[in-house]
């Protein structure tokens, strides 16, 4: 099939095959009120799920750029107008959790979902905790962004243990000075 963009095959897959996707990154960043550009599109997903749809994007000319045990990276190679994907796993308890309290969002006249605020905070912090050199002059400004944005009190106990349960200390700091 050919088609317009990325979300309307994600779409498709999706009511398909019934594998759920949660929409992440600078796009569920833009639901949030802070607009940034981004040159791919994210996804979380369990891997038992992406396993199951590889083939149906195998055949829509997507290809494996770049992979790890959590995380893969697809081009288009057929379609050049349809934008890279990265599909972060988790297990299916935290995809449950984070699915139950997700925002509904239309792109391109498809539904997805996005994380809470809370979640998506969460997951920016826990990239910056375990991938430093690569995300925290990313996902830092996103962060701090999202705070001021969305009127979160950054001082508050409750965002503090998010802070220190998904990232750390320093992190926390940095966010701090950074408001």
């Amino acid at each position: 099939m050919n088609y317009q963009n990325v979300f309307q095959l994600i779409s498709d897959i999706a009511k398909n095959t019934g594998v759920s996707f949660i929409l992440i990154g600078g796009f569920a960043v833009n639901y949030y009120k802070y607009t940034r550009q981004t040159a791919d599109v994210d996804f979380l997903i369990t891997k038992e799920s992406f396993q199951k749809i590889s083939g149906l994007l195998e055949a829509e000319g997507y290809k494996v750029d770049y992979s790890q045990e959590v995380f893969v990276r697809l081009i288009s190679i057929k379609e050049p107008a349809l934008m890279d994907i990265d599909f972060i796993f988790v297990d299916k308890d935290v995809f449950d959790k984070i699915a139950k309290d997700s925002q509904r969002v239309i792109l391109a006249d498809c539904e997805f979902k996005v994380p809470s605020l809370e979640h998506l905070i969460a997951l920016k912090l826990h990239a910056v905790k375990y991938n430093p050199k690569l995300r925290l002059f990313k996902d830092l400004p996103d962060i701090v962004n999202l705070i001021r944005i969305n009127n979160v009190d950054a001082k508050s106990e409750k965002f503090k243990e998010l802070c220190l349960k998904y990232a750390t200390p320093e992190i926390y700091q940095k966010i701090l000075e950074a408001i």
